[in-house]
């Protein structure tokens, strides 16, 4: 099975080391991991954005299958173009044979409004909301992170899996529980 491998791993000072580490854990477990470092694209290019993007969907076309890292990263949520990345795959508008299997997983414990809370100021109203700083409603379900990303896994499949307390990036034990997901759904006669 090829597996595209999201998250804002590509963006950490080791990217390319965890790359290697994801592939060979998807190796060990009978997969092909394409990590999206590994479209060879020259940053400074004219087109290197267009470039990446388009190598990217590439690799996401031929896949079978996302393991999508939605640790938050740069706020309380997760990274957006890993939310593309998982919302391209799902493939929410395409016929049923279309669509990938999905997986996803967060070293980050908390609750998604006790998240925002730790960015910025909240109140709660009377009848018990929670508003940010501008009187917008902060969403408040007790889920790791926005309904849409959670729900989206559980259609497919899959609930978002989080860890029971805070993980550094470097830990991967919860990707390798998608792998053994990956595995069950698999099953004994699977080619």
């Amino acid at each position: 099975m090829k597996i595209y491998l999201a998250g804002p791993d590509v963006f950490l000072p080791n990217a390319v080391a965890m790359g290697r580490r994801k592939r060979d854990l998807c190796e060990r477990y009978g997969h092909e991991g394409l990590y999206p470092l590994d479209n060879e694209v020259d940053p400074r290019a004219k087109d290197a954005s267009l470039r990446i993007f388009q190598g990217n969907q590439d690799m996401m076309d031929i896949a079978d299958a996302i393991i999508a890292n939605l640790t938050p990263f740069r706020g309380p949520s997760a990274d957006a173009g890993t939310i593309f990345e998982l919302g391209y795959m799902a493939g929410w508008r395409t016929p049923e044979g279309l669509r990938k299997i999905c997986l996803g997983y967060s070293n980050a414990p908390a609750p998604y409004a006790t998240r925002v809370a730790n960015f910025t100021d909240l109140k709660k109203t009377s009848e018990g909301q929670l508003l940010d700083p501008d009187d917008m409603i902060v969403e408040d379900f007790g889920h790791a992170d926005n309904l849409m990303i959670v729900h989206a896994l559980e259609e497919r499949g899959h609930p978002l899996m989080t860890a029971s307390e805070i993980k550094d990036w470097d830990d991967l034990s919860l990707f390798e529980e998608c792998l053994k997901l990956l595995d069950k759904r698999k099953g004994p006669n699977h080619a």
